[in-house]
């Protein structure tokens, strides 16, 4: 029974991170993909479930295994499909301070700049900035390291077209 509740474990680990993935790549519209992931998904599941069932053993542990390989799964799909999806985003700054954007453009990030006024008509500059969610750390990084009060909102960008991305 052991290595019963060993396998179906993992193998939901396997399924659950499939169907993770799959709804990742549906929700950015990669619909084929997304298609052929849920085939494997299903059939993975449906052959771990039938055998789960069909056991003599009547055991907890065996419950307890499909919930943790569940929990697992969807642990372990959420960090590869951070890596396996790369998208865009959109960076708004809001910051007194303007050595940032020449740092950022030094660190070859292009930044739009707006003129705003902040509370009390305060005088501010809002960034623009889109890159691919690998940069974001950096940009992060970086921002906060010269303006510890500055205002960031990001946003998922679904479509860009020309401009300068790093």
């Amino acid at each position: 029974m052991l290595l019963l509740c060993i396998k179906i474990f993992l193998v939901r680990i396997v399924d659950v991170s499939l169907g993770t993935i799959r709804t990742i790549f549906t929700v950015k519209g990669k619909k084929f993909i997304a298609s052929c992931i849920g085939f494997f998904e299903i059939l993975v599941w449906f052959l771990i479930v039938k055998e789960a069932l069909q056991t003599e053993d009547n055991s907890i542990f065996i419950a307890i295994a499909y919930a943790l390989g569940f929990a697992t799964g969807t642990y372990i799909g959420s960090l590869i499909s951070s890596y396996l999806i790369n998208s865009n985003i959109s960076i708004q700054v809001f910051t007194e301070n303007f050595k940032i954007v020449n740092i950022l453009r030094k660190n070859n990030f292009a930044v739009s700049v707006i003129e705003c006024k902040g509370y009390n008509n305060s005088l501010k500059y809002m960034l623009y900035i889109n890159v691919e969610t690998k940069n974001e750390r950096r940009i992060r990084k970086i921002i906060g390291e010269n303006d510890k009060s500055a205002f960031i909102v990001e946003n998922e960008t679904n479509y860009v077209m020309n401009g300068y991305f790093k």
